[in-house]
């Protein structure tokens, strides 16, 4: 199983996870971001849409809000669909819209589906919408979200995974070893449809989405929370985009069996069909990795170096912090204990591939990236 190329698709891995224990204390989710053009304007406009599922067993006619301060004094916990949409930008904005969890339809085996009122996500199609009024934003502060309206109808051809090995195998994922499982089963995907944010309608296409689909599931988040990826790529050395080739990096302090293994990352880099693969759970690989992440006034800088017995990957990524937002969300046991994390869709920077020869650090490429999905954030006190 170690020895499992990472970019294998795997619905399984994808599929609902949310049995046993989980049901009634875990999260599922399904993220997906891509870039759009403005139908008038042609400009570049980077979205998220996301199917948050928590607490299948705790439901009840409707959807259960953890932050409700008489449900925090009850200890009661979330119950829910949430459906998680927005945009990144100067105008960025995330909106929310929850169903209760006896009003959604889950296929629970692979490939999977869910469904509720208009909103549906698969392995091939997102459909829905969601419509905040400022009155009601201002009025549910449980609701963890920002006012506005986005609805989406897109087609995905999921081209190119991150199945990160035996790590998030049947094995692990049956006794719970993890607290926070990672599946990229389209760390490049292909995007076509529409969008409409905010009264603006914008055109998904494939050939300049940039797209990005994975899912996490658990009892419980990391900190500190990291996560950078693009497939918009150009290499340096020869001043051409890079067409089958994508970078993804993910992780934090993962915890396994409650003990938490300081600043681990998976890491890879998909070069034009040949791997480099930053695993810290391929054991053979010997990774090594350290990080870093500064927030600064204008801008927020991720330094990521990621190296085993063969390779290395030397990864800087900035974005602007006008462009980015704190993201919500409040952990299955109903506390939320990041309110801060940063997180983007227009990140940039450059990532370095070395290969090792004689002992030797030989620069194999320099590439220039864009359209970049980025997060960080640590626990912190609520603002």
């Amino acid at each position: 199983m170690f020895n499992q190329p990472f970019n294998q698709h795997d619905l399984t891995r994808n599929a609902f996870m949310l049995r046993g224990p989980l049901a009634h204390l875990g999260y599922d989710w399904w993220w997906h971001s891509f870039t759009a053009q403005d139908a008038e304007t042609g400009e570049d406009k980077p979205f998220f849409v996301e199917y948050f599922i928590c607490n299948p067993t705790l439901a009840e006619d409707e959807p259960v809000f953890g932050q409700l301060p008489a449900n925090r004094e009850a200890k009661k916990r979330p119950s829910y669909l949430m459906v998680k949409a927005g945009c990144w930008g100067e105008d960025h904005c995330q909106l929310h819209r929850f169903f209760s969890l006896r009003q959604t339809r889950i296929h629970a085996d692979a490939p999977y589906e869910v469904e509720a009122g208009d909103c549906f996500a698969s392995e091939t199609a997102l459909r829905g919408s969601v419509d905040v009024t400022p009155a009601d934003a201002q009025a549910h502060p449980e609701w963890m979200c920002d006012a506005g309206s986005m609805s989406w109808d897109l087609a995905l051809d999921k081209q190119i995974s991150f199945n990160v090995g035996y790590g998030a195998s049947k094995p692990l994922r049956d006794a719970e070893a993890f607290a926070m499982y990672w599946h990229a089963e389209g760390m490049k995907t292909a995007y076509r449809g529409t969008v409409v944010c905010n009264g603006r309608k914008y055109l998904v296409a494939p050939e300049r989405c940039y797209g990005y689909a994975d899912k996490n599931w658990g009892r419980d988040f990391t900190s500190p929370w990291v996560w950078l990826s693009s497939n918009c790529l150009t290499s340096k050395k020869t001043g051409k985009r890079l067409e089958n080739s994508v970078f993804d990096i993910g992780g934090g302090r993962p915890k396994i069996y409650f003990l938490p293994l300081d600043r681990r990352l998976l890491g890879v880099f998909y070069y034009e069909g040949k791997e480099y693969d930053f695993n810290f759970s391929k054991l053979h690989l010997n990774v090594k990795t350290r990080f870093s992440f500064e927030e600064q006034e204008e801008v927020v800088v991720w330094h990521v170096r990621q190296e085993n017995y063969q390779a290395a990957m030397e990864t800087e990524v900035r974005c602007r912090k006008q462009d980015m937002l704190l993201v919500n969300y409040e952990a299955p046991d109903g506390v939320k204990r990041h309110n801060r994390l940063w997180n983007g869709g227009n990140g940039w920077g450059t990532v370095r591939l070395y290969d090792k020869n004689g002992g030797q650090w030989k620069l194999v490429d320099e590439v220039e990236a864009t359209h970049v999905g980025c997060e960080y954030g640590e626990y912190c006190a609520e603002p």
